[in-house]
């Protein structure tokens, strides 16, 4: 019993942190660009975007007002409730799967884990990749009034790309 126990221990502390949620990335200079929904679907892992913001920091583009169009995927879709993070499936202490540039419609691989109260966001061509930290959201992340979705709803979709 007591070697189940460790073991049990043991094998918790490779395991991935939660990843799902909403979360938010910012520019060089610290003004949020976009949310993203990290969702779970039949045991994988999908990020869709929520809403971008303008230059002031204002939410312009949400899910529910989609403005913005994804020039790199075929049909030309908007922006704003597109997955383009898919696919990913626990991998020791991260999550791997692909990520898409939407304007340029190139996909790379990925990787997200947690580090601390962060996201940390990887895209990785070859053996080249950039870490990118993404932001646990609040309320005042979104407008006034804005009804947050229910990623228990989301059933992914994954863009063509050109």
């Amino acid at each position: 019993m007591r070697m189940i126990f460790f073991l049990a221990m043991v094998l918790t502390g490779f395991a991935a942190e939660d990843i799902s949620g909403f979360w938010k990335s910012l520019d060089d200079y610290g003004r949020p660009q976009c949310v993203f929904g990290v969702y779970e679907h039949d045991g994988l892992y999908y990020g869709r975007i929520i809403g971008t913001y303008d230059e002031e920091g204002q939410m312009k583009d949400t899910i529910y007002d989609p403005k913005g169009r994804a020039d790199g995927v075929v049909g030309n879709p908007h922006t704003c409730g597109l997955d383009i993070i898919y696919n990913l499936q626990e991998s020791g202490n991260t999550f791997d799967g692909t990520i898409l540039d939407p304007t340029k419609g190139k996909r790379y691989n990925c990787s997200l884990w947690r580090q601390g109260e962060y996201l940390i966001v990887r895209g990785k061509l070859f053996i080249f990749g950039k870490n990118i930290t993404w932001y646990p959201t609040s309320k005042d992340d979104f407008p006034k009034n804005f009804k947050m979705p229910d990623m228990k709803k989301f059933v992914p979709s994954i863009p063509q790309v050109y």
